[in-house]
């Protein structure tokens, strides 16, 4: 009889031990799975984007990637109202942008223009979300790397 309850006391254990680690993997998972929702000061709110890599094609292959990362500035009001974040038009705008800009020498830099395509971008941002959102884009960062850099 004794040997019973020993056995049970011992399975009870073990079955709240395995509930309750489920429960809270359960609980974890799930509060990781929700985005952070984004409270926005009043004002001008500085935001980065997501480091973007654009391949350069010439001669029928690609030759390297534009890595670039963009901030921009955009009115904290505007941003509550809008139904998606900026961060992914911005993006998507660079990159098409880049990509498609055939003035763009990307062995020389230096002299590309980045004062035009940070102006460009805002106004197609502005113009895709319907609404002056953002205010000021500015570019954090604008390399070449070439394919054989990235092969060492």
């Amino acid at each position: 009889m004794k040997m019973i309850r020993l056995l049970m006391a011992g399975a009870w254990a073990c079955i709240v031990t395995v509930g309750a680690s489920l429960a809270i993997s359960y609980w974890t998972e799930s509060r990781a799975a929700l985005p952070p929702k984004q409270e926005y000061a009043e004002g001008l709110v500085y935001e980065k984007t997501k480091v973007i890599n654009v391949p350069m094609i010439a001669e029928g292959s690609v030759q390297g990637y534009i890595v670039a990362q963009l901030v921009f500035t955009a009115d904290a009001k505007v941003l509550r109202q809008l139904p998606v974040p900026p961060e992914a038009f911005v993006v998507d705008e660079a990159f098409r942008t880049i990509y498609g800009d055939q003035r763009l020498d990307f062995k020389n830099l230096a002299r590309y223009d980045l004062a035009q395509f940070a102006q460009t971008l805002r106004e197609r941002v502005n113009k895709r979300l319907q609404a002056a959102v953002l205010q000021d884009v500015l570019v954090q960062d604008f390399n070449y790397v070439s394919k054989d850099q990235l092969r060492r």
